[in-house]
């Protein structure tokens, strides 16, 4: 039981590193190497850019899940049915979705040189606040209902409730939770593209 938990939810913390750190690192990094205004000149969309490095994120979360998986397997003798793998992977493609808009922002908000420092500042206390390296009913209350904030909570209740330990919510809640960050961060991404272009 203790393995299955530690398989959901450090799976959702390995997707969420790979999205984060995939497009908004990557996405600053050439930004400020210049590559976007190359770019632009071309007659590539800028949508499929964006779509291309949400794909990339989407490869490496699915690889990151499923060696997660493997491990689990032979080490922790965790039992797995095909199923379970098979909604594991689901949501890992659909969960990197928020992350990815999230590093998108990332990238448009701060410099390259800064990026790192402060995608880590946003990436570990929110996997610590969301429940991901310790179950959320052993954080204290205060902690738990800001968790309902956070899209990593809402993600590893999904992912947990692929094995049965989801603790609270319903899929529903869960899914608009998501869903309402991924519009924010998009919002949010949206404003600070506009003011980019203006700049530049």
């Amino acid at each position: 039981s203790v393995a299955k938990y530690m398989l959901a939810s450090y799976a959702v913390f390995g997707m969420v590193g790979a999205s984060l750190f995939g497009v908004g690192i990557g996405l600053a990094a050439e930004l400020g190497a210049g590559w976007l205004e190359l770019k632009r000149a071309s007659p590539m969309p800028p949508i499929a850019y964006l779509l291309a490095k949400c794909s990339s994120a989407m490869a490496f979360g699915v690889l990151i899940v499923s060696l997660l998986t493997l491990m689990g397997i032979t080490i922790g003798h965790v039992s797995l049915t095909l199923p379970e793998y098979a909604r594991m992977i689901g949501l890992t493609v659909v969960g990197v979705i928020p992350f990815a808009c999230m590093g998108m922002c990332l990238a448009l908000l701060v410099p390259f040189s800064s990026a790192p420092g402060i995608a880590n500042m946003i990436y570990l206390p929110m996997s610590f606040c969301g429940g991901l390296w310790i179950p959320i009913m052993m954080l204290p209350k205060a902690m738990q209902q800001f968790a309902l904030l956070l899209p990593t909570y809402h993600l590893a209740q999904m992912m947990l409730s692929v094995f049965g330990y989801g603790s609270a919510g319903t899929a529903s809640s869960h899914w608009f939770g998501l869903l309402g960050f991924t519009l924010l961060m998009l919002g949010v991404g949206g404003v600070a593209f506009r003011r980019h272009e203006q700049n530049s």
